[in-house]
């Protein structure tokens, strides 16, 4: 089982570790946490720090890490809701310290401001959306507009934070993307190198059917993703609404009590799907479909994985993980106009399994190791 130690906001005084992990929040079930998986599998002595970790709401491997929390843990609301922290996550990461002589820190825009001892290595999954990409990443809507007015508010703040936080130790940037490199170098002036995040699903392993479907079913669209308004799911369900589609939806969010109560009968939404059902979604789908604004996007390669293709967005870290019509088919506006044709236009039987298959492959786990080690080892890092 996981030891999660509580850390106060300036940190304890353990000594120096070799190495250790960081990232902004353990929350939720998304790309960056399974980035941080995967190093915790290069690494698995290193400790995790992270200023807010839910067991129940993220990815159940991380019980067995050691997870180091700050004093922001103690309070519950936050760790089911961390974006009600963001007032005080710039005081609180500033003071969290990290006791390491390296950390490797995975950051959407927090864990890059930690304290830490030694170096600092960031792999940056983009910064911070709601600063450069807030209305993006906001969507609409009445709530959206309310979060929107106090974000407008604390907005200048936030950015002169961010840039100290990136500026303050010269520390080395990865990015995850080839456009996640491009905002880094325009929110930083930093050259960053490209390392794609790994996709770790072995198609191998068994497989568990999600109860209320037929063992044999198939023949849907899939979208895998976290409830949020760049996601543009509200979009893909609205795309199939009067359509013969059938469409699966995995996923939790902000947005999902209102996404359920708007679904057509021809959309089912599952959330809290272990692994064995997750390789069954992806299996017995028609292709995947990916039409959010995305810093990398994993589903893809997931879906490849299986052998099935993509329907994406043509922007963002799609255009390093689609290869139009040889892993997928893009949608140039991710309106339901648009989604829904090329759900109309589109023919799985068009791409080649194995093509798919070995294209996962070339974003494993192994890859994503071997370049990590050799920017560390540039570095004068042996680890």
């Amino acid at each position: 089982m996981a030891r999660v130690a509580e850390h106060l906001m300036s940190g304890s005084r353990e000594p120096d570790c070799p190495l250790a992990i960081a990232h902004d929040y353990l929350t939720q079930r998304g790309g960056a946490e399974r980035v941080v998986l995967a190093l915790h599998r290069i690494f698995p002595e290193a400790p995790i720090y992270t200023t807010l970790y839910d067991p129940d709401a993220t990815f159940p491997e991380f019980k067995d890490a050691d997870i180091r929390t700050s004093a922001l843990n103690r309070i519950g609301l936050l760790r089911r809701n961390h974006r009600l922290a963001l007032p005080l996550l710039p005081l609180v990461s500033t003071l969290f310290r990290v006791p390491a002589r390296l950390t490797v820190v995975s950051s959407t825009g927090w864990a890059h401001g930690f304290r830490a001892t030694g170096k600092m290595v960031v792999y940056c999954h983009s910064p911070a959306r709601w600063l450069y990409l807030s209305d993006q990443y906001m969507g609409e809507g009445a709530e959206a507009k309310a979060v929107g007015l106090f974000l407008r508010v604390l907005k200048p703040s936030l950015i002169r934070w961010d840039k100290w936080a990136a500026r303050r130790l010269d520390q080395p940037y990865i990015a995850n993307s080839t456009v996640v490199r491009d905002r880094i170098r325009a929110a930083y002036g930093v050259a960053a190198p490209v390392i794609h995040p790994p996709q770790s699903v072995d198609a191998q392993e068994a497989q568990a059917p999600v109860p209320g479907f037929d063992p044999e079913d198939g023949g849907f669209f899939l979208v895998v993703a976290r409830l949020l308004p760049y996601k543009n799911v509200h979009r893909v369900i609205e795309a199939v609404r009067g359509t013969r589609h059938r469409l699966v939806v995995v996923g939790t969010g902000p947005l999902e009590q209102e996404l359920r109560s708007r679904a057509p009968a021809n959309v089912r939404m599952l959330h809290n799907l272990d692994d064995a059902q997750m390789r069954w979604c992806y299996a017995h789908c028609s292709a995947v479909v990916a039409v959010s604004h995305e810093d990398f996007g994993i589903a893809p390669l997931e879906g490849a994985a299986f052998g099935k293709p993509t329907i994406a967005l043509r922007a963002g870290g799609f255009l390093d993980t689609v290869g139009s019509g040889e892993t997928g088919a893009f949608v140039d506006s991710p309106t339901p106009a648009g989604i829904r044709r090329a759900l109309d236009q589109f023919d799985p039987s068009r791409f080649d399994g194995e093509v798919l298959r070995q294209h996962a492959e070339e974003f494993g786990q192994a890859r994503f190791e071997d370049q990590l080690r050799t920017i560390l080892r540039d570095l004068g890092e042996e680890v």
